[in-house]
C-alpha cells in the first residue's frame, strides 16, 4: 500500500463526513439557533467567559483535545497493521468522536456553559451527578499525570527542549496583552507576531543548551514534575484570555503545520507502507499492547476517533467562549476530524518503517529478541537523529523517526535531520502539554462545583479566593502522582478510563436529546455508546484477570472494579432517566431559526 493513497483517501472521506454528516447533525440533530443567547454573552466576566473569534476558540479547542492520543495510540496500535488503527480511526472519529464532542458541546452551551456533572445533575437527577463527578474527577487525575509521563521523559535533562517548550509561555501571554489592550480584534497580525516568536524559540534552543546558564533549566524528572503542576496551576488561575487561550491557539497552527508538512512530504516521497494491513499480533501475543485487536484496539487509540477527555473540555472552556452557536460545526465536529487526520498522518509516519525497526524501537529489549527480527535501517536513523533510538517504547520516539526518515528522504539537507527530529519530539511535547493545561483548569471547574455542593461560598467562582484553592487542589492531585511516580503503575487504567467517561458522556448527551424534543434521533449516540460500552468493559475485564491479578497488582484490580462499578451504575442511571424522559411530555422541538446550516454557511 503506497501511504500517499492511504492519505487521500483519509482525508476524502473526512471532508465528504464534515459536509454531510456534519451538516445532518448540524441542521436536524442539534438544530443550531445562530440567535439564541450563548453563555459568553450572558455571563461575560473578562475571565472565564469570554466571545471569542472561532478560528482562535478552534486552534484553543483542537489544541486542548489534540493531546498525546493520536500521535501515540495509532503509533502502538500499528502493531496490529495499519488497516485496523486506520478502519477505527475513520469510521470512530465521524460516527462516534465528533458527535460526542459536538452533543456535549451544545449541551453545556444551553446550560450556561456547565460541566458534565451539573448537567448529568440537572438532566438525569442528584445521584447521578454526584457518580459522574467522582468518575469524572478520578478519570481526569489519572489523565492528567497520565499525559504528564512523556512530557517528564522528552524534557527532562533537555535544557533545549525546556526553552522552547517554556519559551511558549510568555509569547502566549504577551500575544494575550496584544489582543486585549494593544490592537483588539487584529487576530492575524498577532497570530503573525506569535508564530514568528515561537519559531525564534525552536531556533534559538540549540544556542541556549551551550550557553552557562542552561544548568538551571536541565531539570531532573522530579524537577519536571513540579514545574508542570505549577504550570498547570497558572493556566488554571490565570484569566483565560491572558495564558491558555493565546497559547494553545498558537501551539495549534505550529501542531498542524507540521502535520500538513508531513503529509506534503509524504506526496513528494510517496513512500510504501512497510508494515502489512494486518499483523499475525492482531490474535495477540505482540511485544508492544499486551492483547488482542479486540478490543484492545478501541482503548488503545481513543484521541483520534473517541476520547471521553473530550467531553470535559466540551462542557469546560469551549462552552464558555463560543460566539454563536452556528460555531459548534467547525468547533465540536470539525477539530474532531482534524484531530482524525493528525491520527491518520501518525500511522503513516509509524509504517513506513520496516516492521523490524519499528518493533525495535518500540519494544522492550527482551521483546525484542525474542521475535527474531534484524533492523533494517534502524542504525541510518539512529546517526541522522544523532542518539541511539533502539529499545525507546512509548510511540513518541517512533512517531519522530518515521517524520525524520520521510523528511529526509524529500529534502536534501542530511545535516539538520538531528534538528528536525528533536523539533518533533518537541513539537510532541506541546501537543500534551495543551492538553495538560485545558485539562487542569476543567479539573478546576469540576472540583469547584462538586464542592460548592459541600459548603455554597466553594460554588462562587467570582472569589479569586476560590479560584487559587482549587486550581492549587487538582494541580497537586495529579502533580503529586507525577512526581512520585506512583502513577506509572496506574497507567494502563488510562486507556480504559478514557473510554469510560466516554459512555458516561453518550448517556447524558443522549438524555439531553431526549430532553430537547430529539428522541428520533438518539440512535447518533446510542449506537457509538453501545459499541465503545462493550469494548472497554471487555478490555478492563481482560485487564484484571489475564494482566493484573497474575502479576498480584490490586491496586489496579481495585481501581479498575471501580471504574467499571461506576460505568456500569452510571449505564443504569441513564437508561432510567431515558424512559423517564419518553414518557413525560416532550419539549418541543425548536425550529432552525435560519436556513439549515451547511459547513459553508458559517458566518466568519
Amino acid at each position: 500500500m503506497n501511504a500517499v493513497f492511504l492519505v487521500v483517501v483519509a482525508a476524502l472521506v473526512l471532508m465528504l463526513a464534515y459536509r454531510f454528516y456534519g451538516a445532518f447533525l448540524a441542521a436536524k440533530v442539534l438544530a443550531l439557533d445562530p440567535v439564541r443567547k450563548v453563555p459568553s454573552e450572558t455571563h461575560q466576566d473578562g475571565r472565564d467567559y469570554v466571545p471569542t473569534n472561532k478560528w482562535v476558540l478552534l486552534g484553543h479547542h483542537f489544541a486542548a483535545i489534540a493531546g498525546a492520543g493520536p500521535l501515540i495510540g495509532p503509533v502502538l496500535a500499528a502493531q496490529f497493521g495499519w488497516l485496523p488503527g486506520t478502519l477505527w480511526i475513520l469510521i470512530g472519529a465521524v460516527v462516534a468522536g465528533a458527535v460526542h464532542d459536538s452533543v456535549i458541546l451544545l449541551a453545556s452551551v444551553r446550560h450556561q456553559g456547565r460541566s458534565i456533572a451539573e448537567i448529568a445533575r440537572e438532566i438525569i437527577g442528584p445521584r447521578m451527578g454526584f457518580i459522574t463527578s467522582v468518575a469524572v474527577l478520578l478519570i481526569l487525575v489519572i489523565a492528567m499525570a497520565g499525559l504528564g509521563i512523556p512530557v517528564v521523559n522528552a524534557l527532562k535533562e533537555s535544557p533545549w527542549g525546556t526553552f522552547t517548550v517554556g519559551f511558549t509561555i510568555p509569547v502566549a501571554m504577551f500575544v494575550g496583552l496584544y489582543l486585549k489592550f494593544i490592537r483588539p480584534g487584529k487576530i492575524a497580525e498577532a497570530t503573525v507576531i506569535g508564530m514568528a516568536l515561537v519559531l525564534f524559540g525552536v531556533a534559538a534552543g540549540p544556542y541556549v543548551k551551550e550557553m552557562a546558564w542552561a544548568r538551571f533549566i536541565s531539570l531532573d524528572a522530579q524537577s519536571m514534575s513540579v514545574t508542570l503542576a505549577a504550570y498547570g496551576f497558572l493556566a488554571a488561575a490565570l484569566p483565560v484570555w491572558l495564558l491558555l487561550l493565546p497559547r494553545d491557539y498558537l501551539s495549534t497552527y505550529m501542531k498542524l503545520g507540521v502535520i500538513f508538512a508531513l503529509a506534503a512530504g509524504i506526496l513528494i516521497v510517496h513512500p510504501d507502507l512497510q508494515m502489512p494491513a494486518v499483523t499475525p499480533f492482531v490474535h495477540g501475543g505482540g511485544p508492544v499492547i499486551p492483547g488482542k485487536v479486540f478490543p484492545f484496539l478501541f482503548v488503545t487509540i481513543a484521541c483520534g476517533a473517541l476520547s471521553g477527555f473530550h467531553s470535559l473540555i466540551s462542557s469546560g472552556t469551549t462552552p464558555k467562549l463560543i460566539c454563536n452557536e452556528r460555531d459548534i460545526l467547525p468547533i465540536g465536529f470539525g477539530a474532531m476530524l482534524l484531530e482524525a487526520f493528525v491520527a491518520i498522518m501518525a500511522v503513516v509516519a509509524a509504517t513506513v518503517l520496516p516492521m523490524s525497526d519499528y518493533f525495535a524501537i518500540n519494544a522492550k529489549p527482551e521483546a525484542f529478541a525474542a521475535l527474531g527480527m534484524v533492523p533494517e535501517q534502524l542504525g541510518a536513523l539512529s546517526k541522522l537523529a544523532g542518539e541511539d533510538l533502539t529499545n525507546r517504547p512509548g510511540g513518541a520516539v517512533t512517531l519522530a523517526a518515521g517524520m525524520t526518515w520521510i523528511f529526509h528522504k524529500a529534502l536534501p539537507f542530511e545535516r539538520l535531520m538531528g534538528l528536525w527530529y528533536h523539533f518533533c519530539i518537541m513539537f510532541e511535547a506541546l501537543f500534551i502539554l495543551t492538553t495538560i493545561d485545558a485539562g487542569t483548569r476543567v479539573g478546576r471547574y469540576l472540583l469547584q462545583d462538586f464542592a460548592g455542593y459541600l459548603w455554597k461560598p466553594f460554588g462562587d467562582r467570582a472569589r479569586w479566593g476560590n479560584i487559587l484553592l482549587f486550581s492549587a487542589l487538582i494541580s497537586a492531585a495529579w502533580g503529586w502522582l507525577l512526581y512520585t511516580g506512583d502513577v506509572k503503575t496506574i497507567w494502563p487504567l488510562f486507556g480504559v478510563a478514557n473510554q469510560m467517561l466516554g459512555v458516561i458522556a453518550f448517556g447524558v448527551g443522549t438524555a439531553f436529546l431526549i430532553r430537547i424534543g430529539k428522541a428520533r434521533y438518539v440512535w447518533t449516540t446510542l449506537v457509538p455508546m453501545a459499541f465503545v460500552l462493550v469494548t472497554t468493559l471487555w478490555a478492563a475485564t481482560l485487564n484484571i484477570t489475564q494482566n493484573f491479578l497474575p502479576k498480584k497488582n490490586y491496586m489496579l484490580v481495585a481501581l479498575s472494579t471501580l471504574l467499571i462499578l461506576l460505568v456500569l451504575t452510571v449505564t443504569i442511571e441513564s437508561a432510567v432517566s431515558w424512559i423517564r424522559l419518553l414518557r413525560s411530555p416532550q419539549t418541543p422541538e425548536t425550529p432552525p431559526a435560519a436556513d439549515p446550516i451547511l459547513p459553508m454557511d458559517v458566518p466568519d
